[in-house]
């Protein structure tokens, strides 16, 4: 077992890193507690990353600040996916009036690049740069189903966390919705991760006929019908996919 990260800059970036998805703010016990630094040491590079931009501080407790957004839109990769695909989500928006999703896969978990809803669409968890696990979502049943057999070892070792009474934690059920979601070409998720919430995820490919990308449409289980919405997903996953076939860009995880 690993202990903390020894130089200033990778415990400083312990700090960032330790607010999850759902955070808003975070107390010094909190970052404490998360990152396994000692009290002075969060104390003393939280308010480095005050000075810098980093964090903000709010009635006493903290948040990530601004510098972060403003250095976020400068990557040029995650701009050139979100910025071919944005006008395909907010077709399907005004189709549904749902929440609509851009994702990729980011190690276990579907990260959400860009997201568009409005005041019709049904109030949920996700928002963009949060992470959600692959197993219990529509997006990520899309990478575990048309990406390497590898990830689904990989995730079904680690254990399928039960999130919600319809989460499939049996490893042999999970293959099985899987193969569906392959042969279908869409992934479902019924209330798998958030209870009342279901979605339907379609893949976008690049030139090489990868999976680069995901598009999902979420909102009410007991409105949504996912049979009847897979196939705009599909449309407009297939359209971006074309696209981007001709105007190549790169996956914004890929390294190097």
């Amino acid at each position: 077992m690993t202990g903390p990260p020894k130089s200033v800059l990778a415990r400083g970036l312990t700090l960032l890193d330790a607010f999850a998805s759902a955070d808003t703010t975070l107390s010094l016990a909190e970052l404490t507690a998360r990152t396994g630094l000692p009290k002075p040491t969060v104390h003393r590079l939280a308010a480095e990353l005050v000075g810098w931009g980093g964090l903000e501080r709010t009635d006493g407790r903290y948040r990530l600040g601004m510098k972060l957004f403003e250095l976020g839109q400068r990557v040029p990769r995650r701009r050139d996916l979100r910025e071919a695909a944005l006008p395909y989500l907010e077709d399907l928006y005004e189709a549904t009036h749902e929440n609509i999703h851009l994702a990729v896969q980011d190690g276990p978990h579907t990260l959400f690049l860009e997201k568009v809803s409005g005041r019709r669409s049904m109030p949920i968890e996700s928002q963009v740069g949060g992470k959600l696990p692959l197993h219990c979502t529509a997006t990520g049943k899309v990478f575990l189903a048309l990406g390497s057999p590898d990830w689904f070892r990989r995730v079904a070792v680690g254990g399928l966390a039960r999130w919600t009474p319809r989460t499939i934690v049996a490893p042999g059920r999970l293959r099985q919705e899987l193969s569906r979601a392959a042969a279908s070409g869409y992934g479902v998720n019924h209330e798998e991760y958030e209870v009342g919430v279901s979605a339907v995820a379609a893949p976008v490919f690049d030139a090489r006929r990868r999976v680069l990308a995901a598009l999902s449409i979420t909102g009410n289980a007991a409105k949504l019908d996912l049979d009847r919405l897979a196939p705009a997903v599909r449309t407009a996953a297939l359209a971006l996919s074309r696209e981007l076939a001709l105007a190549p860009v790169r996956n914004p995880l890929d390294r190097g």
